[in-house]
């Protein structure tokens, strides 16, 4: 499979008072975009959680935002596996945005921890985790 991409559509909700999307949505576009890439592969967090009582949070976040994005902007998220660990993973997001000549405008490198949900404790991602996410794997040719 490799990569995952999505487009979303820039609302009001998502602006400042400019028009330009805030800086902090560029989080949620991100959190929503990796939900879908792991549902992509055939996993869920909901099921991480109630099945194996762990949960994926963010260790790290690197944003470089390089070109504005405005209401009613469609924007397509790209993500992809970077590197994986026992209990961590790194994802690599691209934002382009569609409407103004699909330019790159933001790129977020994540680092994930797998965490057991009681404890608040990194814990091991499971093995059949750990293949389901590998397919978000960069392919290169």
């Amino acid at each position: 499979m490799g990569t995952h991409r999505i487009v979303f559509r820039v609302y009001y909700e998502d602006t400042d008072a400019g028009g330009v999307v805030y800086h902090a949505r560029y989080l949620a576009f991100a959190e929503r975009a990796r939900t879908e890439a792991i549902r992509s592969v055939g996993a869920s967090v909901v099921d991480l959680a109630r099945d194996e009582g762990l949960a994926f949070v963010v260790r790290h976040a690197d944003i470089r935002y390089l070109a504005p994005v405005r209401l009613d902007d469609e924007i397509e998220i790209e993500t992809s596996l970077v590197d994986m660990s026992p209990i961590r993973l790194r994802l690599a997001q691209q934002f382009r945005n569609i409407t103004r000549g699909n330019v790159v405008c933001t790129t977020i490198a994540i680092e994930l921890t797998s965490i057991a949900i009681d404890s608040m404790k990194p814990a091991a991602i499971p093995p059949q985790w750990r293949d389901l996410v590998t397919k978000l794997a960069c392919r290169t040719a």
